[in-house]
């Protein structure tokens, strides 16, 4: 016999082996996004209490664009470091990571515009409100409204992905998490 046929086949090539890029369900996007926005209240309690307490705002509306813009670098700090990480804690429990678009885990640079394009979310419906000094509810169901069409729009990405994504070079990506590997017991004196 021909020593190629004892051979087998090929080894697969790197990119055959390594999963595919696919973006998660857009329902657990979603409740990702929710779950997020949940652990970002303590994130603005605890910044808006250290904001409160470093320029003695006694009164709720003293200052408030002043702790708005602080809130926003607050934001940013926080998903530009996580996301250069690969995700936050939602994203870790719902499976989800974010990578730029060769699947690599994002700069900070690119995880910081992420999050800049990550306010279209929230400013063209706030944006459209604003001349007509709407009711809270108003402006809730719209900007409500606002998320739910931005977040089916992805529906129509070849890729699936939200179109802050797709414009920031990122995309979200499931990430299945592996078992966890027993701890060594060390040994001491009672071993």
């Amino acid at each position: 016999m021909p020593a190629s046929r004892l051979q087998g086949p090929p080894p697969p090539s790197p990119a055959a082996t390594m999963p595919p890029l696919m973006a998660p369900p857009l329902r657990r996007r979603m409740a990702c996004w929710l779950y997020e926005g949940m652990l970002m209240f303590g994130v603005v309690f605890i910044a808006a209490y250290l904001f409160g307490t470093l320029t003695q705002t006694r009164h709720a509306l003293d200052n408030r664009h002043a702790l708005q813009a602080f809130l926003f670098l607050v934001f940013g700090i926080y998903f530009t470091w996580f996301w250069s990480r690969g995700h936050t804690l939602a994203m870790k429990t719902w499976h989800i990571r974010v990578v730029d678009r060769t699947g690599r885990p994002l700069s900070q640079s690119r995880a910081l515009g992420r999050y800049v394009l990550s306010w279209l979310w929230f400013l063209p419906p706030l944006a459209a409100v604003a001349p007509f000094d709407l009711p809270a509810g108003e402006t809730a169901l719209l900007l409500a409204g606002w998320v739910a069409v931005w977040a089916l729009l992805s529906r129509f990405h070849p890729e699936r992905q939200f179109l802050h994504d797709a414009l920031a070079g990122t995309r979200l990506v499931h990430h299945e998490v592996g078992p966890r590997r027993p701890r060594k017991r060390q040994a001491g004196p009672h071993a």
